[in-house]
């Protein structure tokens, strides 16, 4: 176990990584480093089954978990940052594990913008809820993840955190410029729609997650999906 975690925790430091560089040297190649990462988000799955086959079943549920993170977005999208999405990726990190909720929410940011408009933005996207189902996929076993509280402040701290990282693929583009005032003022800027993402995500997982960790484990153990 310890070595697919190192790989995994060296894959999302590589995937950062890609992440800056790309935003400072390519930023116009975001199609091509969004296939990159689609292709890198899948690795997290092989290493975890490394020792096993993965079936057809556990591809077929992750992309139908991706289909629906992603269409529950288009909605939603004339109310900024008010989504289902970040909801969907916590719950499937909960109940099918860290390396399921990097797929799927990755796999979401590049399905859900096909239809709401491609751009230097979808990387990011890809690695911010990618990484917010890996935390709750780590989490799961915990006392945080298993209590409703602590789980909807959970979300809200990753609605927060998801808007922070969206904010640093700006600024990394022009950090030879801006000032830390102007930093500031970026990041205060964006307080309004990240506190909206973050109500959001608490709502649904208030109303929604204990019914849909409940299905997901029940569907995990009838078909023997995503087991190490």
């Amino acid at each position: 176990m310890a070595r697919p975690r190192s790989l995994l925790i060296f894959l999302i430091v590589l995937l950062f990584f890609i992440l800056i560089a790309f935003q400072l040297i390519a930023a116009h190649h975001y199609l091509l480093v969004s296939i990159l990462f689609m292709i890198c988000t899948f690795l997290p799955l092989f290493i975890r089954f490394e020792r096993r086959k993965v079936t057809g079943r556990e591809l077929v549920m992750l992309a139908v978990l991706a289909a629906v993170a992603a269409v529950s977005r288009i909605p939603f999208a004339s109310i900024p940052s008010v989504q289902p999405t970040t909801f969907v990726i916590i719950v499937t990190g909960i109940a099918l594990g860290a390396e399921s909720g990097f797929v799927v929410g990755a796999l979401a940011a590049l399905v859900s913008n096909l239809f709401l408009g491609q751009g230097p933005w979808t990387p990011w996207q890809m690695y911010a809820w990618g990484m917010i189902g890996l935390a709750a996929g780590f989490l799961k076993h915990t006392w945080f993840m298993r209590k409703a509280i602590p789980r909807c402040i959970f979300g809200f701290i990753a609605g927060i955190l998801f808007g922070w990282m969206m904010n640093l693929s700006y600024v990394v583009s022009i950090f030879q410029t801006i000032t830390f005032s102007q930093f500031i003022a970026y990041y205060a800027a964006s307080i309004y729609f990240d506190i909206a993402h973050a109500i959001s995500n608490v709502f649904f997982l208030a109303v929604f997650s204990k019914s849909w960790v409940k299905i997901l484990h029940r569907f995990r153990k009838k078909y023997g999906l995503m087991e190490t």
